[in-house]
C-alpha cells in the first residue's frame, strides 16, 4: 500500500524521473507566469465558484493564495496520473489526495478568506459569533447542518400524500396510498425505497413527488417504509441479515398487497440499494416456485457491482472482515458515519461549502428539502451491511449463477423473466451510469428498457415534469445487444423529466382500468395509523 502522503519520498519512488522533472518544470513556470501577472495587478478571477464573490478580486494577497492552491491542486492530480502503480492504488491516492486539497483550499479558514473578513467586518464581529453558534449546535448534532432543519415536518409539508400504514412488523411499515383518480389501473406498483435512507425522497413536497406522480396517473401506490433500528437494542430488528430483510420486508410486503389489490402479480420498484434488494428479493421467491412481479423498475441501482466507481476506494477484504467483525459483536452501521462518507465522495459542495457559509459568515442554510432529506438518515443492522459488503461490493456474487446462498436456497437473479426498466443517471457518483446499464446483463431473461437521464444520484431521479428540468436519452435498440457506450451512440436527447417514459411503460404493464375504490387495506389487513406512519418519524441518534 502506498502512503497517503503524494509527496512523500515512498511515493515518488514510484515516478520516473522524467515525468517528476517535466512536472517540476511545468509548475514552476506556471509560478513564474502567476508571480508576474500579480506584479502588474492583472491576477484574473478564478472559476471555482468557492472564489466567485468580489471580495477575491478586491484582495490580491488572497487572490494569489487561491490561485496558487488551484495551482498545486492541479500539480498534485498530474502527479497521482503518472505514478507507475497499480490502478486500484492510484484510485485511493487520487481520493486522498483530493480530501486533502479541499480541506487545504483557502476559502476554508477565516485568515485567508476575505469574503469572510468582510462579513466579519460588516457585522461588527456578529457573524463570527453566529458562526460558533452554529458549530456548537452542529457539534451537538454529531454532523454538519445542511439545510434550516426548522422548517420541515414529515406529515405537515413533506411525506404528505394521504395514505395509511395497512401492516407492519418489526423491519417494515406497509403504506398504501388513497387514490387521485376516479379509475386506476389492475395491477398496483409497490416501491422498495433504499433502507440506507429514509423513503420519502420519493415523496418530497407535492410538486416533486413521484409517488404522487404515480397515483395521478392511475396507477395503485404502495410503499415500504424501512424501520430505523437504534443503536442500542436486542431483537429481530437489530441482527436483521439481508434474508431478513428478503423475507420479512420485500417479500413480506409483496404478499400484502397481492392479497390487498386480489392480484397475482403486482408491479415493482426499487431505488438504489432497494432495487438491489428488489431484484434479490424475487431471485428468491422464484427459487421458492413463486413469481410475483408483472414487472420491475430500477432506478438508480447496481446489481453487477463490477464497476463502483468512487466506491471502490473504500472495500477491500480487510475492511469487509472489520465490518464482520462488528456485525459479530451486535454492533449496528450508524447513519453518521453513512451520511459523512457520502458527503465526502464531493466534499466541497457537500462538506466544505457549508463550513464556509455556516461557520465563517455565521449563515444560517436555506430551507431545502432535499437536503433536510439528506440529513435524516438511518442505522443499518451489522449483519446486513457486512453481508451487502462482502456479496456486492468485494464478491460481485448477485451475478454469479448460484453465487448466492438466502435462507438455504441457491439465488440467481440471471433467471428472473420479466419487463424492466432500468434507469441511470449520467453524472451519478454512487451508482454509475454505465454500472446500471451492467443490470442488462445482469438479466439476460428480461426483456430491458434503458432510460438515461441527467443529472445525479437523486437529482436525477426526482425530477418532475412540470418543473420541465433536465433531460434524458432513450435509443430505440435492444439494451442486452449493445455495452454502454455504444447504447449511448444511438441514444436521442429529450428535453425534460424522464417521469412521462417511465409511467408510459408502466401503464402498458399495468392491466385494465377499474373505478377506484376509496377504502384502504381490507378485511384482513386493517388501517393501523395515517401515512407517512411512524417508522420514518424515528431519526438516527
Amino acid at each position: 500500500m502506498t502512503s497517503g502522503n503524494p509527496f512523500s519520498p515512498e511515493v515518488l519512488g514510484f515516478m520516473k524521473s522524467e515525468h517528476l522533472s517535466a512536472l517540476q518544470t511545468e509548475f514552476f513556470k506556471s509560478c513564474q507566469a502567476l508571480f508576474e501577472q500579480a506584479q502588474q495587478g492583472q491576477l484574473p478571477p478564478l472559476q471555482d465558484r468557492r472564489f466567485a464573490d468580489p471580495a477575491w478580486q478586491k484582495h490580491p494577497a488572497a487572490l494569489w493564495q487561491a490561485h496558487m492552491w488551484e495551482l498545486s491542486e492541479r500539480l498534485l492530480q498530474q502527479y497521482v496520473a503518472k505514478l507507475d502503480i497499480e490502478e486500484r492504488e492510484r484510485e485511493r491516492l487520487a481520493f486522498a489526495a483530493m480530501q486533502w486539497v479541499e480541506a487545504m483550499a483557502p476559502s476554508n479558514f477565516l485568515c485567508s478568506n476575505p469574503q469572510a473578513w468582510e462579513t466579519l467586518l460588516a457585522t461588527q464581529g456578529e457573524s463570527l459569533l453566529q458562526g460558533a453558534r452554529n458549530f456548537f449546535e452542529d457539534l451537538q448534532k454529531g454532523r454538519l447542518s445542511q439545510s434550516d432543519e426548522s422548517q420541515f415536518q414529515l406529515g405537515e409539508n413533506l411525506a404528505t400524500t394521504p395514505g395509511a400504514v395497512i401492516y407492519q412488523n418489526e423491519l417494515i411499515q406497509l403504506i398504501q396510498y388513497r387514490p387521485t383518480t376516479a379509475k386506476q389501473y389492475a395491477l398496483p406498483l409497490l416501491i422498495v425505497p433504499p433502507c440506507i435512507n429514509k423513503f420519502y425522497i420519493l415523496d418530497l413536497q407535492p410538486q416533486s413527488s413521484l409517488v404522487r406522480y404515480a397515483l395521478d396517473q392511475g396507477i395503485a401506490v404502495y410503499l415500504i417504509s424501512w424501520r430505523n433500528p437504534a443503536c442500542q437494542q436486542s431483537g429481530a430488528m437489530h441482527q436483521a441479515s439481508w434474508g431478513d430483510y428478503l423475507e420479512h420486508g420485500v417479500l413480506q410486503a409483496i404478499d400484502v398487497v397481492r392479497a390487498v389489490s386480489a392480484q397475482a402479480k403486482i408491479n415493482t420498484l426499487g431505488f438504489c440499494i432497494g432495487g438491489t434488494l428488489l431484484a434479490t428479493a424475487l431471485a428468491l421467491a422464484k427459487a421458492q416456485g413463486d413469481e410475483p412481479a408483472a414487472s420491475m423498475s430500477l432506478l438508480t441501482s447496481m446489481l453487477n457491482f463490477a464497476d463502483t466507481g468512487i466506491l471502490n476506494v473504500f472495500i477491500d477484504e480487510a475492511h469487509v472482515q472489520l465490518r464482520e467483525w462488528q456485525a459479530a459483536q451486535g454492533n449496528v452501521l450508524h447513519a453518521a458515519e453513512l451520511a459523512t462518507t457520502f458527503s465526502f465522495l464531493r466534499p466541497s459542495e457537500l462538506v466544505w461549502n457549508y463550513v464556509t457559509s455556516n461557520y465563517l459568515q455565521g449563515k444560517t442554510p436555506s430551507a431545502f428539502d432535499l437536503l433536510y432529506w439528506n440529513s435524516d438518515g438511518t442505522h443499518l443492522p451489522g449483519n446486513f451491511f457486512a453481508w451487502y459488503l462482502r456479496h456486492t461490493y468485494l464478491l460481485n456474487s448477485l451475478v454469479q449463477p448460484g453465487g448466492v446462498l438466502i435462507n438455504g436456497l441457491q439465488v440467481d437473479i440471471s433467471q428472473l423473466n420479466l419487463p424492466v426498466y432500468i434507469y441511470g443517471s449520467r453524472d451519478d457518483h454512487i451508482v454509475p451510469w454505465r454500472s446500471a446499464f451492467a443490470s442488462v446483463s445482469a438479466l439476460p431473461q428480461a426483456q430491458h428498457r434503458f432510460v438515461l437521464g441527467a443529472s445525479g444520484h437523486i437529482a436525477g431521479v426526482v425530477n418532475p415534469p412540470a418543473r420541465k428540468r433536465r433531460h434524458y436519452w432513450t435509443a430505440d435498440v435492444e439494451p442486452q445487444h449493445f455495452s454502454a457506450l455504444q447504447w449511448l451512440e444511438h441514444a436521442q436527447r429529450h428535453d425534460g423529466s424522464w417521469w412521462p417514459d417511465w409511467i408510459e411503460w408502466l401503464q402498458s404493464h399495468s392491466g385494465h382500468q377499474q373505478n377506484s375504490s376509496p377504502q384502504l387495506g381490507n378485511a384482513q389487513f386493517k388501517e393501523l395509523e395515517l401515512a407517512p406512519g411512524s417508522y420514518v418519524q424515528v431519526r438516527a441518534v
